[in-house]
């Protein structure tokens, strides 16, 4: 046996000792065996969908930091969407964290994802629907309103989804946004989606990722939730914190 051997096989040696002689050797005891209780916390919230965006979306002298969902409700009141729909019952809301709007990189000091770099604004070369120039959108009012109208009603669903009756198999939900709706060609939305923007059945696919404990729900195959399973008074909320496509893949 060579030299290089006999030192390998000593390094093994006092690597695997104290896992052969347990906590012991440092005057501590074996750790005893135990049986492992999952428990899952409460989802019930004990509050309606609309004063869940309302209590995290308005700054006050009580609420100087939870805001999450304050573009959120930005974009709403631009569209003039009254904040009473969230208040109907027996619907899924998806609601949009801060970030699936606009993720701001604090140490680079710029806006780095969501919605408005995903979706930018464009120009079209006079007389065409080609794009001339395209940039992202810093503002609500950069859209067209009726786009970021039937944009917040796509992610209203008629009925309740939640981690117990969505399954890995694709479910199609219908949401409020009117079929056959069509996006204009103001963002780069208006061109995806064969043109069209948004799902022409005003569907959205749901499916779990996968059947672990922690299994996120994705929209359309392609945006997990942030977190979900909030049962509210009147429906159950999900939050996302990247872009949502409004519309299936085909």
């Amino acid at each position: 046996m060579n030299k290089l051997n006999i030192i390998l096989k000593r390094y093994a040696f006092i690597l695997l000792l104290p896992l052969a002689a347990g906590c012991n050797m440092f005057g501590m005891e074996l750790q005893k065996k135990y049986d492992y209780n999952p428990q899952t916390l409460d989802p019930n919230i004990q509050m309606s969908a609309r004063q869940f965006l309302e209590t995290r979306s308005y700054e006050s002298t009580t609420n100087l930091s939870d805001t999450v969902f304050k573009l959120m409700r930005k974009g709403l009141e631009y569209a003039e969407i009254d904040l009473a729909m969230y208040d109907k019952p027996g619907m899924t809301f998806m609601f949009l964290h801060n970030d699936a709007i606009r993720a701001w990189d604090a140490k680079a000091k710029k806006v780095t994802g969501g919605m408005w770099v995903d979706f930018p604004v464009v120009t079209l070369v006079p007389g065409t629907e080609t794009i001339a120039t395209s940039r992202p959108a810093t503002k609500w009012q950069d859209y067209s309103k009726a786009d970021v109208r039937n944009y917040f009603l796509y992610l209203m669903l008629q009925g309740n989804y939640n981690f117990n009756n969505v399954r890995l198999t694709p479910i199609d939900a219908q949401t409020m946004l009117p079929p056959g709706t069509l996006a204009t060609k103001t963002s780069l939305l208006g061109f995806m989606n064969g043109g069209k923007g948004f799902d022409q059945e005003g569907k959205m696919g749901l499916t779990i990722l996968n059947n672990d404990d922690l299994a996120p729900l994705v929209i359309n195959r392609l945006t997990k939730n942030r977190s979900g399973g909030y049962v509210t008074t009147n429906a159950i909320v999900h939050v996302y914190g990247a872009t949502v496509y409004p519309f299936r893949p085909e």
